[in-house]
């Protein structure tokens, strides 16, 4: 199952599976938690497995990406830097112009309403065709 022809042919959403059940500890748990999270948020959500082995959910363009280290599960949202986040999920990559991210550490939980609510946020964002931040005021 370790080969490129393997992997070539099962879905992203079953090398995401998988990846949830290799890691085998909290990073799994968590990741697998944001990931029906996000399901729940947008039904209509597409899983897709890119760059370096990386779980992506998209909608008319990417919402996020799910990355686990060692010590975090890094959330990293396109264009989060456009979207409002009054319960400060974003935590991480805060200098940016364009993408946010939301690092969990073991042990931590994040707000799911307020999770919910940015991947909605972000999925008409997408379905907008434009950021926020470059449209015009109307005169």
């Amino acid at each position: 199952m370790k080969n490129a022809a393997t992997s070539k042919s099962q879905s992203a959403s079953e090398l995401i599976s998988k990846r949830i059940a290799e890691l085998g500890d909290w990073r799994g748990e968590t990741l697998d938690r944001m990931r029906t999270l996000i399901k729940e948020a947008d039904p209509d959500v597409v899983e897709e497995w890119k760059w370096m082995d990386v779980p992506v959910w998209s909608h008319d363009g990417i919402i996020c990406t799910g990355e686990s280290y060692k010590k975090v599960v890094k959330l990293t949202f396109a264009k989060g830097a456009s979207l409002k986040d009054p319960t400060r999920l974003f935590n991480s990559s805060l200098d940016g112009n364009v993408r946010r991210a939301i690092d969990i550490h073991e042990g931590e939980q994040v707000d799911a309403a307020a999770f919910k609510a940015l991947v909605r946020q972000a999925v008409a964002l997408n379905s907008s065709g434009s950021s926020l931040r470059a449209k015009k005021p109307k005169t």
